[in-house]
């Protein structure tokens, strides 16, 4: 009954007036009413921190969870499958209900404050963590101490250490991830840090979701054994992860975040996206994928292989070349394959049709990734004035980079009709969609 005030308190405030002090920290439903009354009371004479403590003290007394023995009787892939049509809410219900208080939810000062609207609205007690890098922008401060009033609860953040964090700076600068990559200072200021938050817990809760980076988050569990961390057991298997968010798009999120009324980041309105450290964000273009406004000038290196990557180096110093199980896009592909005669008159500039073309290596690991999405869109340019077409570029590397522009695997270019030179297409986005859009613009519709 008292979580059903709650609840309804949550929703009409107005209406449930006496219940107004518990939004933030919600009654555990193994409260007595007495004690809610009593919390209640007490808020009503010394504030709203009064009501704060109060639900504290039941909070801690709610039952803890040993996570290695739900490891153990439970098959969390068989979980997984069943949560997975259900809604976010459900799914955090699920959480809260089956870890209590040893779970706590990951804020990172974005679109991620859903996961606390949602932990809100299912009457439970629940933990909100964040890591303060030391390199957050204001707008993110400003966020955590919006959300902290507006649900009346207190954030647990953590932070680098001091010392490491200092060597770092010391010996490398403020901004060495521009030179040498983001990863040595993510794992000083972020992952370290988040490893001992988490060996104080059993499970906790994420706001990935798969629509966030094509082709590394498409596999995003709503609940999953964490294939990384560790939490309070120590080992392998040791700390659960659920991701609520997983199934929705970024469009239904904000969706749910301007109907509950909210409160989030400044920069969103700006054009920022996906936010992080300010060193390493920017805003995004209209159109452009939420993680391109991250480490961007790491994406050609993340997403292209070089030229003699093929080349593997074998134990006595001397270098083989690697060998691919087999072509790409082949058996009846959509695809049309380009011999070195047919690509030497293209380059020439005998062409009767505007022509896409990949230069690829089939043993490169990103022209692989590609070519489902390049079929795809060899399929939906089929009949069409321009033809989708590939060269492995690989049997002659010095004559494409001389003559169709190659850099790296892959390399898309446009060959225009009855002109000679090429177009090449810029971006590591090679989504349909988006190389759809960009053929239009440069081959027309006819």
């Amino acid at each position: 009954l008292l979580r059903l005030h709650v609840r309804l308190a949550a929703a009409e405030p107005s209406r449930h007036p006496k219940f107004i002090a518990f939004r933030g920290y919600p009654c555990s439903g193994t409260m007595q009413l007495a004690q809610a009354n009593k919390s209640v009371r007490a808020a009503s004479v010394q504030g709203p921190h009064a009501a704060r403590i109060n639900l504290r003290r039941a909070m801690r007394a709610a039952p803890r969870v040993n996570a290695a023995a739900v490891e153990t009787k439970v098959d969390w892939a068989s979980v997984a499958k069943e949560l997975d049509p259900k809604s976010p809410l459900e799914i955090m219900d699920h959480a809260l209900k089956t870890f209590g208080t040893e779970i706590g939810i990951a804020f990172s000062g974005a679109e991620d404050v859903a996961l606390i609207e949602y932990a809100h609205l299912t009457g439970r007690p629940y933990r909100v963590f964040s890591l303060d890098t030391g390199r957050l922008n204001p707008e993110t401060y400003q966020l955590f101490d919006a959300v902290e009033k507006h649900y009346g609860i207190h954030i647990e953040y953590t932070f680098p250490d001091a010392q490491e964090t200092m060597e770092l700076v010391r010996n490398k600068g403020m901004f060495s991830f521009y030179e040498d990559g983001h990863q040595e200072c993510c794992r000083v200021r972020k992952v370290k840090p988040l490893r001992r938050q988490l060996k104080t817990l059993q499970a906790w809760i994420t706001g990935q979701r798969k629509d966030q980076s094509p082709g590394t988050r498409m596999a995003v569990p709503v609940v999953e054994v964490d294939p990384v961390f560790e939490g309070q057991e120590g080992g392998p298997g040791s700390l659960i992860k659920y991701n609520p968010l997983s199934n929705m798009s970024s469009a239904e999120v904000w969706n749910f975040l301007r109907v509950m009324g909210v409160p989030t980041n400044k920069l969103h309105a700006c054009g920022y996206i996906s936010i992080g450290c300010e060193p390493c964000t920017r805003p995004v273009l209209p159109n452009q994928h939420e993680r391109e406004g991250r480490w961007w000038w790491e994406d050609s290196t993340a997403k292209e292989c070089g030229l003699h990557s093929g080349n593997i180096k074998k134990e006595d110093g001397t270098s083989e070349e690697r060998k691919a199980e087999r072509d790409l896009w082949i058996d009846g592909s959509a695809v049309a394959t380009l011999d070195k005669a047919a690509a030497e008159k293209l380059a020439a500039g005998d062409r009767d049709q505007d022509t896409l073309l990949v230069l690829y290596a089939p043993w490169c690991p990103f022209c692989q990734a590609l070519e489902p999405q390049y079929e795809a869109l060899a399929k939906q340019l089929a009949g069409g004035h321009v033809r989708v077409a590939k060269y492995n570029a690989d049997v002659d590397k010095e004559w494409s980079k001389a003559n169709l522009g190659l850099t790296t695997y892959p390399t898309i270019v446009m060959l225009p009709k009855n002109k000679s030179g090429f177009i090449k297409y810029p971006s590591e986005r090679r989504d349909p969609e988006t190389l759809g859009m960009w053929v239009k613009t440069v081959a027309g519709t006819a």
